[in-house]
Formats: C-alpha cells, structure tokens, sequence
C-alpha cells in the first residue's frame, strides 16, 4: 500500500515555474514506478511523466518534453515534477501516481495509486 499527497501547485504567471512534490508513505515507494497526470475541466486525465523506481529511465509528454523534469528521491520518499516555461494550457489539476509493477507506463490504468491533486494555474 502506498499512500500519496502532493503539494506545490499554485498560480503563475505564463513562463514561470513551479515544482510539484508527492511525498509517499508505505514501504513498496522505492521499488514503485511513479507517474505525473494532469487533468483540466472538461478533458481526461493525461499523462505527463513517469520515472523508474531507480530514477534511471523517465519519459515525458510530447507537451511538455523539454520544460518538464521528473526526479524522485527515495530517501525522502518523494518524487518531484519540475515545470519551466510554464504556459496557460498547462493549467490543471495534477496528480501523483504509483504503480507496483517494474516498467514504465504512460497509461493511467496501469498505476494503481492516486494522490487527492494539486492545482496548477498559468496565467497568460
């Protein structure tokens, strides 16, 4: 079982950053992969990245390849998104996932916990 609360999500100005943060508790957190979706009113969930319980291998979204970083340190049990260049249709809900098998997914039925969300809002 892993339990999952995200943190950092708030208001900014298009082309600024923020960093997000998903602190787990449980003991599985550092053999997990992890996951970043977002989801804004009206669309489906999406996803944004996801990083292999090592922290070797990650993928990210075509939208967001290049301003986007996922790291995670499992000292701290927590996995980070790092969001640069920030622009108005990033604006969501997002939302930590963690997933009990080995290998990276894109898709969000593959992981099997969720955090509540943080809001990210990009003004233009």
């Amino acid at each position: 079982q892993v339990q999952l609360v995200e943190s950092g999500g708030g208001l900014v100005q298009t082309g600024g950053s923020l960093r997000l943060s998903c602190a787990a508790s449980g003991r599985t957190f550092s053999s997990s992969v992890m996951g970043w979706f977002r989801q804004a009113p009206g669309s489906e969930r999406e996803f944004v990245a996801a990083i292999s319980w090592a922290g070797s291998t990650a993928y990210n979204a075509v939208s967001v390849k290049g301003r986007f970083t996922i790291s995670r340190d499992n000292a701290k049990n927590t996995v980070y998104l790092q969001m640069n260049s920030l622009k108005p249709e990033d604006t969501a809900v997002y939302y930590c996932a963690a997933r009990r098998f080995t290998y990276l997914s894109r898709n969000r039925n593959d992981y099997d916990y969720w955090g509540q969300g943080t809001q990210v809002a990009v003004s233009s």
